[in-house]
């Protein structure tokens, strides 16, 4: 595996690794596993492409364990991008299944208690993240830098930002066209997403190759301004973005061609589901393997659609690596015959 460290990814994802504590109906919870969004968009996206390795970029603290970044450079995602910072960071993430369309993000000692768990102890204090608007001009110890690219990463054709905070989504695509990445997509962060941010967004979508916000956040930043979900795709591709999907969970994607001023419905694969958190993020990893594979934005969105139903499978986020071979392809032929153009 030593020589993989070095070799040129093709794709880069950038986003947050978390330590997960996830509680399920009936099996037993995650206790500290690793998660993130940036590592269900590397699984979704190694779904279709291993080699060479997807990269990833992040930020962790020097208490975030050093096997799982081992463990991920074995699993085939190239973890050299991941900046370990000299300080302790709390990188915990809670989350209870107990509607799989709306997983309940507070209160772990109730989804504790009320199946009749033990209260990890790793989970005292925890307070999950408030729903607070971004900064626009303070960056946090978790947003990423230019410095923190390792400098063959900028060899890269592709990349995908998973949500971050408001700054590193700002500032980075700038410089990623200044390093001419062909492929820049963005799921948008809910810190921004709103109408306080309206006058900002433009700058944040020229020029993106995709948009891939959800369905709730894209309803927040069009607050008082539209509720037609099609209105706001247009609304945000007049601002230089070729291709916008919105993530409508269960409904699946609708999606936006801009050049061809073309809308599609793609409905979800119907997966066995188990756990949704990583759904949107690997759904992202999955388009920017079938966008650099087809140049075709409905393509992209299939294999994207393809590779949330294989990671939503799984109780750990790194589930979908093995699934079995052929599989992706025959769920992609299935999912192409229920596609409808508006």
């Amino acid at each position: 595996m030593g020589g993989m460290e070095h070799t040129v990814p093709r794709f880069l994802l950038a986003g947050k690794l978390t330590r997960d504590y996830i509680v399920f109906p009936s099996h037993e919870p995650l206790i500290d596993a690793p998660g993130g969004n940036v590592l269900y968009a590397a699984v979704g996206l190694a779904v279709w492409e291993r080699n060479p390795p997807p990269a990833i970029l992040s930020r962790v603290g020097e208490d975030y364990p050093q096997d799982w970044l081992d463990d991920l450079t074995c699993k085939g995602i190239n973890a050299r991008g991941v900046r370990i910072l000299p300080e302790a960071i709390d990188l915990r993430f809670f989350a209870a299944i107990v509607d799989h369309n709306q997983p309940s993000l507070d209160d772990p000692v109730a989804h504790f208690a009320r199946l009749g768990l033990p209260f990890p102890k790793a989970l005292l204090g925890y307070r999950p993240a408030p729903n607070a608007v971004d900064s626009r001009t303070r960056l946090l110890p978790t947003s990423l830098r230019q410095s923190d690219i390792p400098p063959e990463f900028m060899d890269a054709s592709a990349i995908h930002l998973c949500p971050l905070d408001y700054m590193t989504h700002s500032l980075l695509p700038a410089v990623l066209r200044q390093a001419e990445f062909t492929t820049v997509t963005l799921d948008p962060s809910p810190g921004y997403m709103n109408p306080t941010y309206w006058a900002e967004t433009p700058a944040l979508l020229t020029g993106l190759t995709a948009f891939l916000p959800d369905e709730a956040s894209l309803r927040s930043l069009f607050q008082g301004r539209s509720t037609d979900l099609w209105e706001m795709a247009e609304a945000v591709a007049a601002y230089g973005c070729e291709i916008v999907v919105i993530k409508t969970r269960e409904r699946g994607q609708l999606l936006y061609d801009a050049a061809a001023k073309r809308r599609w419905e793609v409905p979800a694969y119907p997966a066995r589901l188990v756990n949704p958190i990583g759904a949107g993020s690997a759904f992202c990893g999955g388009f920017l393997a079938g966008y650099y594979r087809s140049y075709d934005p409905l393509e992209a969105t299939l294999h994207g659609n393809i590779s949330a139903s294989l990671v939503v499978e799984g109780y750990q986020a790194t589930y979908a690596l093995d699934t079995l071979p052929g599989l992706p392809e025959a769920r992609l032929e299935a999912l192409r015959q229920n596609v409808r153009r508006i």
